[in-house]
């Protein structure tokens, strides 16, 4: 029985991957897989890193639309092509266009990050913005279509596309052969049903993962109901997942071929950015660093016994905006307990406010920002509250602060 889908006349199954590849080493490069000995020290067990943020274009989109450019008649090609994409998508359709000399207009919602556009426009592309979610620009992008003759690239939703994604899953057997589970972040399915069934075609014992963004899930209520369900709202930085609903050739594959989807928070997408960058001097945009947010979240939860070694993480994208990684890495800092906000009362004495940060230095915390307040209705006359915001060194450090200030009658809030 061939491993693969079949939807009406759609067939996707290992030899299309394996047809594709070709295609797409004509545009994309062999990114590297390297060890992760922070991840590897959470789990107590092997765990790779398979780059794609350090791909071309900065993330794995490039693959499927390579494969998909390439295969169109001549004629075809002359009549342009369009897209719709948040950014990653789009700068790997620009690409795949220019190589191939064909013209290209990519659609994006309002609000899409500056330097995706800024790529996008820089590889060739024309950038029209439309619409607040990626469903609005596509279905933009498909009237263009309609209306110009154009071929609409799909981000996900289409044969090509996920025998291009699955390129990927080869490329993880092939440098990491005694692979046994890969995480796969996930938004409409394309990388996720590509690398899966290009895997489990190969080596049917390796346990494939989704994770999804938890604001922004919609396999699990799809795949529970047999039929992509579309979701309303998706309150998440991972803008590179934020898909609303599945594709009617991706769910039944991903249904078919992936072991589980797991989804991450907001939190833990900081968390792990921002370790990423630290411990493994790695650029990953949020939506890249889903699957690796899953493995330090079961770690830290006690949730890792499937996990099985070795692991494969794919980092799926690098494309972040310099202004947003300022955010995430303060927000991930303060997840981690390493930015520690407080709301201290004291006596409104001379001496007062010296004796609290004398405290706050001798357990070894630096001091960030103070502001005073003395007109808030529930302090009492002769007190005032002090805000600080502190660096620390973790949750264990910030913990023991809170503790010493208690300990030296101080009446603490955050």
């Amino acid at each position: 029985m061939t491993i693969g889908a079949m939807m009406g006349d759609v067939h996707i199954g290992l030899s299309e991957v394996e047809a594709a590849r070709p295609l797409v080493d004509e545009v994309a490069v062999r990114t590297p897989l390297i060890e992760s000995r922070w991840l590897a020290g959470l789990l107590d067990r092997p765990v790779w890193l398979k780059c794609e943020n350090l791909q071309r274009t900065g993330s794995f989109k490039v693959r499927g639309s390579a494969v998909r450019i390439a295969r169109l008649d001549p004629e075809v090609r002359a009549r342009g092509v369009v897209a719709a994409s948040a950014g990653n998508h789009a700068q790997g359709v620009a690409l795949a266009a220019r190589q191939h000399g064909v013209p290209a207009t990519v659609f994006m919602p309002e609000g899409a990050p500056i330097n995706k556009e800024r790529a996008t426009r820089g590889y060739g592309a024309d950038v029209v913005f439309c619409g607040a979610t990626l469903e609005d620009a596509l279905a933009a992008a498909e009237q263009r279509a309609i209306e110009t003759g154009a071929t609409l690239i799909h981000p996900f939703d289409h044969a090509d596309i996920v025998a291009g994604q699955g390129t990927v899953g080869l490329e993880i057997l092939e440098q990491c052969p005694d692979a046994a589970t890969v995480l796969v972040p996930t938004g409409g399915g394309g990388l996720l049903a590509g690398v899966a069934l290009a895997v489990k075609a190969r080596r049917p014992d390796v346990r494939v993962i989704g994770v999804q963004a938890a604001a922004a899930a919609a396999f699990p209520p799809s795949l529970a109901a047999g039929h992509p369900i579309r979701l309303t709202d998706m309150p998440t930085m991972a803008d590179g997942i934020a898909v609303g609903r599945p594709g009617e050739i991706t769910l039944p594959l991903v249904r078919d071929h992936v072991d589980e989807i797991r989804t991450v928070s907001e939190d833990a997408l900081a968390r792990t950015l921002l370790a990423l960058l630290e411990r493994e001097k790695l650029v990953v945009e949020p939506a890249g660093a889903a699957g690796a947010a899953a493995v330090a979240a079961a770690a830290l939860t006690g949730t890792a016994e499937d996990l099985t070694g070795p692991v494969v993480v794919l980092l799926s994208g690098g494309n972040i905006d310099p202004l947003l990684l300022g955010k995430v890495i303060r927000h991930g800092m303060t997840a981690a307990g390493r930015y520690l906000t407080l709301q201290v009362i004291i006596p409104d004495l001379p001496g007062g406010l010296a004796r609290l940060l004398t405290e706050v230095a001798d357990a070894g915390a630096n001091v960030l920002e103070v502001v005073h307040e003395r007109t808030t209705p529930q302090l009492h006359i002769g007190e005032v509250e002090v805000h600080l915001q502190l660096e620390t060194r973790g949750q264990e450090h910030a913990a023991a602060l809170l503790e010493r200030l208690r300990q030296h009658g101080f009446v603490t809030g955050r």
